[in-house]
Protein backbone atom coordinates (compact mmCIF):
# COMPACT_ATOMS: atom_id res chain seq x y z
CA UNK A 1 0.00 0.00 0.00
CA UNK A 2 1.31 3.34 -0.70
CA UNK A 3 0.20 6.07 1.75
CA UNK A 4 0.51 9.73 2.19
CA UNK A 5 -0.37 11.20 5.14
CA UNK A 6 0.29 15.58 5.21
CA UNK A 7 2.88 15.42 2.84
CA UNK A 8 5.10 18.76 2.28
CA UNK A 9 8.39 18.76 -0.11
CA UNK A 10 10.46 21.76 -0.15
CA UNK A 11 13.30 22.12 -2.32
CA UNK A 12 14.59 25.58 -1.23
CA UNK A 13 13.04 28.20 1.25
CA UNK A 14 10.82 29.72 -1.80
CA UNK A 15 10.23 26.37 -3.57
CA UNK A 16 7.60 24.10 -2.31
CA UNK A 17 6.88 20.86 -4.71
CA UNK A 18 4.46 19.69 -2.04
CA UNK A 19 1.64 21.42 0.42
CA UNK A 20 0.05 18.97 2.51
CA UNK A 21 -0.45 15.98 0.35
CA UNK A 22 -2.41 13.23 1.17
CA UNK A 23 -3.56 10.04 -0.39
CA UNK A 24 -3.08 6.17 -0.45
CA UNK A 25 -3.49 3.61 -3.13
CA UNK A 26 -4.65 0.33 -1.92
CA UNK A 27 -2.99 -3.11 -2.99
CA UNK A 28 -3.86 -3.95 -6.29
CA UNK A 29 -5.58 -0.44 -7.41
CA UNK A 30 -4.96 1.11 -10.45
CA UNK A 31 -4.69 4.86 -10.89
CA UNK A 32 -3.64 7.43 -13.12
CA UNK A 33 -1.90 10.30 -12.11
CA UNK A 34 -2.04 13.63 -13.78
CA UNK A 35 -1.16 17.09 -13.75
CA UNK A 36 0.45 20.38 -15.41
CA UNK A 37 4.81 20.68 -15.75
CA UNK A 38 5.59 21.52 -12.28
CA UNK A 39 2.40 20.60 -10.28
CA UNK A 40 4.18 17.87 -7.90
CA UNK A 41 3.97 14.15 -9.89
CA UNK A 42 7.94 13.58 -10.13
CA UNK A 43 7.85 14.61 -6.88
CA UNK A 44 5.82 12.23 -5.76
CA UNK A 45 7.55 9.58 -7.63
CA UNK A 46 10.75 10.00 -6.25
CA UNK A 47 9.43 9.74 -2.68
CA UNK A 48 8.01 6.89 -3.20
CA UNK A 49 11.19 4.83 -4.47
CA UNK A 50 13.24 6.29 -1.77
CA UNK A 51 15.21 8.81 -3.78
CA UNK A 52 13.88 11.88 -2.09
CA UNK A 53 12.45 12.25 1.42
CA UNK A 54 9.87 14.52 2.65
CA UNK A 55 10.44 17.52 4.53
CA UNK A 56 7.22 16.70 6.82
CA UNK A 57 4.31 14.39 6.79
CA UNK A 58 4.20 10.60 6.86
CA UNK A 59 4.82 8.19 4.01
CA UNK A 60 4.50 4.52 3.95
CA UNK A 61 5.39 2.39 0.95
CA UNK A 62 4.67 -1.14 0.89
CA UNK A 63 5.40 -1.63 4.45
CA UNK A 64 8.50 0.94 4.50
CA UNK A 65 8.27 4.06 6.69
CA UNK A 66 9.77 6.68 4.04
CA UNK A 67 10.45 9.26 6.33
CA UNK A 68 12.68 7.08 8.75
CA UNK A 69 13.93 5.17 5.80
CA UNK A 70 17.89 4.04 6.13
CA UNK A 71 20.36 3.71 3.31
CA UNK A 72 20.66 0.23 3.17
CA UNK A 73 16.85 -0.17 3.13
CA UNK A 74 16.43 1.65 0.07
CA UNK A 75 17.13 -1.49 -2.11
CA UNK A 76 14.98 -3.10 -0.26
CA UNK A 77 12.15 -0.61 -0.96
CA UNK A 78 13.04 -0.37 -4.77
CA UNK A 79 12.49 -4.18 -5.12
CA UNK A 80 8.95 -3.55 -4.30
CA UNK A 81 8.69 -1.05 -6.57
CA UNK A 82 9.47 -1.35 -10.33
CA UNK A 83 9.46 1.87 -12.16
CA UNK A 84 8.74 1.90 -16.39
CA UNK A 85 10.59 5.25 -17.83
CA UNK A 86 9.21 7.34 -20.84
CA UNK A 87 12.74 7.07 -22.52
CA UNK A 88 13.02 3.33 -21.23
CA UNK A 89 16.40 3.44 -20.45
CA UNK A 90 17.16 0.23 -21.75
CA UNK A 91 20.81 -1.18 -22.15
CA UNK A 92 21.52 -0.63 -26.16
CA UNK A 93 24.76 -3.20 -26.54
CA UNK A 94 22.67 -6.13 -24.07
CA UNK A 95 20.25 -8.27 -25.18
CA UNK A 96 16.53 -7.71 -24.68
CA UNK A 97 17.13 -11.25 -22.50
CA UNK A 98 20.15 -9.67 -20.84
CA UNK A 99 18.50 -6.46 -19.87
CA UNK A 100 15.44 -7.81 -18.17
CA UNK A 101 17.92 -10.57 -16.46
CA UNK A 102 20.16 -7.77 -15.19
CA UNK A 103 17.44 -6.21 -12.90
CA UNK A 104 17.66 -9.75 -11.37
CA UNK A 105 21.64 -9.88 -11.49
CA UNK A 106 21.78 -6.14 -9.28
CA UNK A 107 19.64 -8.13 -6.48
CA UNK A 108 21.54 -10.93 -5.92
CA UNK A 109 19.27 -13.27 -8.07
CA UNK A 110 20.58 -17.28 -8.83
CA UNK A 111 20.89 -17.63 -12.48
CA UNK A 112 18.12 -20.56 -12.21
CA UNK A 113 16.49 -18.38 -11.46
CA UNK A 114 16.60 -16.07 -13.95
CA UNK A 115 16.59 -18.85 -16.41
CA UNK A 116 13.01 -19.39 -15.06
CA UNK A 117 11.82 -15.66 -14.63
CA UNK A 118 13.17 -14.00 -17.79
CA UNK A 119 11.12 -16.33 -20.27
CA UNK A 120 8.19 -16.08 -18.40
CA UNK A 121 7.93 -12.30 -18.08
CA UNK A 122 9.07 -11.68 -21.48
CA UNK A 123 6.51 -14.07 -22.84
CA UNK A 124 3.70 -11.86 -20.41
CA UNK A 125 4.79 -8.84 -22.24
CA UNK A 126 4.23 -10.00 -26.38
CA UNK A 127 8.48 -10.54 -26.44
CA UNK A 128 9.04 -14.43 -26.90
CA UNK A 129 11.52 -14.99 -29.16
CA UNK A 130 13.27 -11.71 -29.44
CA UNK A 131 15.70 -12.81 -26.42
CA UNK A 132 18.61 -12.65 -28.71
CA UNK A 133 17.59 -9.18 -30.44
CA UNK A 134 19.27 -5.67 -28.83
CA UNK A 135 16.98 -2.99 -28.23
CA UNK A 136 17.86 -1.27 -31.60
CA UNK A 137 16.71 -4.21 -33.24
CA UNK A 138 12.88 -3.48 -31.69
CA UNK A 139 9.78 -1.36 -32.21
CA UNK A 140 9.03 1.78 -30.00
CA UNK A 141 6.16 -0.28 -28.45
CA UNK A 142 8.55 -3.45 -28.30
CA UNK A 143 10.87 -1.03 -26.39
CA UNK A 144 8.77 -0.20 -23.67
CA UNK A 145 7.37 -3.60 -24.06
CA UNK A 146 10.90 -4.17 -22.77
CA UNK A 147 11.08 -1.78 -20.32
CA UNK A 148 8.00 -3.18 -18.49
CA UNK A 149 9.26 -6.69 -18.46
CA UNK A 150 12.11 -5.18 -16.43
CA UNK A 151 10.52 -3.46 -13.94
CA UNK A 152 8.51 -6.78 -14.20
CA UNK A 153 10.92 -9.43 -13.38
CA UNK A 154 11.80 -9.26 -9.59
CA UNK A 155 7.87 -9.23 -9.07
CA UNK A 156 7.56 -6.15 -7.15
CA UNK A 157 4.09 -5.04 -5.44
CA UNK A 158 3.44 -1.97 -7.32
CA UNK A 159 4.57 -0.86 -10.73
CA UNK A 160 4.91 2.93 -11.24
CA UNK A 161 4.67 3.95 -15.40
CA UNK A 162 6.06 7.47 -15.82
CA UNK A 163 4.53 8.82 -19.05
CA UNK A 164 4.81 4.99 -20.60
CA UNK A 165 2.79 5.75 -23.79
CA UNK A 166 4.35 9.68 -24.32
CA UNK A 167 6.83 8.46 -27.14
CA UNK A 168 4.36 5.95 -29.21
CA UNK A 169 1.73 6.61 -31.59
CA UNK A 170 -1.67 5.95 -30.61
CA UNK A 171 -2.65 2.50 -31.18
CA UNK A 172 0.93 1.31 -29.40
CA UNK A 173 0.14 3.39 -26.98
CA UNK A 174 -3.55 1.56 -26.57
CA UNK A 175 -1.32 -1.94 -26.30
CA UNK A 176 0.47 -0.68 -23.88
CA UNK A 177 -1.83 0.27 -21.57
CA UNK A 178 -4.07 -2.38 -22.03
CA UNK A 179 -1.24 -4.72 -21.28
CA UNK A 180 -0.33 -2.33 -17.84
CA UNK A 181 -4.30 -3.15 -16.95
CA UNK A 182 -3.49 -6.55 -17.69
CA UNK A 183 -0.71 -7.19 -15.13
CA UNK A 184 -2.74 -4.91 -12.90
CA UNK A 185 -5.53 -7.76 -13.04
CA UNK A 186 -2.81 -10.12 -12.23
CA UNK A 187 -2.61 -8.39 -8.95
CA UNK A 188 0.02 -5.39 -9.36
CA UNK A 189 -0.58 -2.17 -7.97
CA UNK A 190 -0.43 -0.09 -10.72
CA UNK A 191 -0.05 3.96 -10.65
CA UNK A 192 -0.07 5.55 -14.17
CA UNK A 193 1.77 8.74 -14.56
CA UNK A 194 0.30 10.70 -18.26
CA UNK A 195 -0.65 13.41 -19.88
CA UNK A 196 -2.70 11.76 -22.31
CA UNK A 197 -6.20 12.87 -21.68
CA UNK A 198 -8.08 10.28 -24.42
CA UNK A 199 -6.44 7.36 -22.42
CA UNK A 200 -7.59 8.47 -19.01
CA UNK A 201 -10.70 8.76 -20.42
CA UNK A 202 -10.84 6.09 -22.09
CA UNK A 203 -9.68 3.59 -18.99
CA UNK A 204 -12.06 4.81 -16.97
CA UNK A 205 -10.16 4.30 -13.64
CA UNK A 206 -9.40 6.69 -10.61
CA UNK A 207 -7.64 9.72 -11.04
CA UNK A 208 -5.49 11.69 -9.18
CA UNK A 209 -5.32 15.44 -10.20
CA UNK A 210 -2.01 17.68 -8.38
CA UNK A 211 -1.96 21.35 -8.91
CA UNK A 212 0.65 23.29 -7.75
CA UNK A 213 1.31 20.94 -5.02
CA UNK A 214 -1.81 20.20 -3.72
CA UNK A 215 -4.11 17.14 -4.88
CA UNK A 216 -7.34 18.55 -6.80
CA UNK A 217 -9.31 15.87 -7.36
CA UNK A 218 -9.73 12.39 -6.71
CA UNK A 219 -11.95 9.94 -8.18
CA UNK A 220 -13.43 7.19 -10.61
CA UNK A 221 -15.35 8.80 -13.26
CA UNK A 222 -12.17 9.15 -15.45
CA UNK A 223 -11.93 12.70 -15.52
CA UNK A 224 -9.11 14.93 -17.00
CA UNK A 225 -9.28 18.12 -15.94
CA UNK A 226 -6.04 19.46 -18.47
CA UNK A 227 -7.46 20.15 -21.92
CA UNK A 228 -3.39 21.13 -23.47
CA UNK A 229 -1.22 18.26 -21.53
Amino acid sequence: MIEFSDVTKSYTKDTQALKGVSLQIEDGDFAFLVGTSGSGKSTIIKIITGELKPTSGHVHVNGYSLERIRRREIPYLRRTVGVVFQDFRLITNMTVYNNVAFAMRVIGAREREIRERVPYVLDLVGLSGMDKRHPNELSGGEQQRLAIARALVNNPSTIIADEPTGNLDPARSLEIMALLQEINNLGTTMLVVTHEKELVERFNRRVIVIDNGLIVGDGMDGYFPYEDQ
